[in-house]
């Protein structure tokens, strides 16, 4: 049976690019046969967050959010990073066969020294915690965006450097990615790739007024409704294909394309994806506000995940000692 892990950082509110772009398929794939692990990042988050309360939250609002879009934690395992103290282990053991080079070659390491950025410690090994993370659970599948195919792929390269040194130890992990590749970049209300650092992003859960504001300044241009127009090329659009059945949507285009009396303007067009997204997340922000209501049953689920995680991770931890002659 295949073992598949994701992680998920805990940011706070996560936006329409976060579900489309990776929660959506992790909740998606753990309904396929198979062990599925999914952990909450905090240790992660150290590299960046300097406040304690707000990251618990974040935690909190994470476990919150899988949970309320459909994570089943009876058929996949939901758990904080920091309840499985063994991957800290099991990064030590990788990073006294890994060479510095391999983590310098990081996209993410790389990115943070052209912008300026003073890197940590904590960031320059990134990647030898989060192959840890992957290897804890002898996961043989990484579902993955294409910006993290590389941790994947720098995690495969430290399981042959201990497996070459001390025997064939750590599973190879494998990563898989999304199906639906068009969704991996989401736009936001400006045009460009949504995110909370530009301040152009939707976050899941919103509702009323506020999120018809937001989708009230959606870009778009000065033509006339009755101007026909290339979908392709109107802003509007790009949401109504993330909520809308395929029929409506072609109808939608359709009259776009035409123009004339019966063209939609761009206050219809962001009418109806306001309307869309109320009623795509509407069940998930009911189950959202039972949970918040009940952080006893929270806490519950990922003691729990924890419990079941560990177990698999100590059996790994141990495998490797004994293979370094560390037992």
């Amino acid at each position: 049976m295949s073992t598949y892990l994701s992680g998920i950082q805990p940011t706070g509110l996560q936006h329409l690019g976060n579900y489309f772009g990776a929660i959506k398929q992790h909740i998606d794939g753990h309904q396929e046969e198979g062990e599925h692990f999914y952990f909450i990042a905090d240790y992660h988050a150290l590299t960046t967050s300097r406040d304690p309360e707000k990251l618990r939250n974040q935690v909190q609002e994470t476990a919150v959010t899988y949970l309320a879009l459909g994570l089943d934690p009876e058929r996949a395992t939901l758990f904080r990073q920091t309840d499985v103290p063994e991957v800290t282990e099991i990064a030590w053991l990788l990073a006294c066969v890994t060479g510095m080079g391999l983590l310098e070659r990081a996209h993410s390491f790389k990115d943070k020294l052209a912008h300026g950025i003073k890197p940590n410690v904590g960031l320059f090994t990134y990647p030898l915690l989060m192959a840890a993370d992957i290897i804890a659970y002898d996961a043989n599948y990484v579902p993955v965006g294409k910006d993290q195919v590389q941790h994947v792929e720098m995690t495969q390269d430290m399981v042959g450097y201990f497996n070459n040194a001390f025997g064939e130890v750590f599973v190879r992990p494998e990563h898989l990615l999304a199906d639906q590749a068009s969704f991996a970049k989401v736009v936001g209300i400006d045009g460009d790739k949504m995110s909370k650092s530009y301040g152009n992003d939707i976050w899941i859960f919103e509702t009323g007024k506020k999120l018809k504001k937001l989708f009230g300044k959606v870009k778009t241009d000065s033509r006339p409704p009755e101007e026909p127009k290339d979908p392709a090329e109107i802003l509007p659009v790009r949401f109504l294909e993330l909520f809308l059945g395929a029929d409506e949507l072609k109808d939608w285009e359709r009259r776009l394309q035409e123009g004339g009396e019966g063209a939609p303007g761009y206050g219809e067009l962001k009418m109806r994806a306001w309307e869309a997204m109320e009623e795509y997340f509407a069940p998930a922000r009911a189950r959202r506000e039972e949970l918040l209501a009940n952080p006893d049953r929270i806490e519950e689920i990922l003691r729990a995940g924890a419990s079941r995680a560990r177990e698999r991770a100590q059996a790994t931890r141990d495998r490797a000692l004994v293979a370094c002659g560390l037992r």
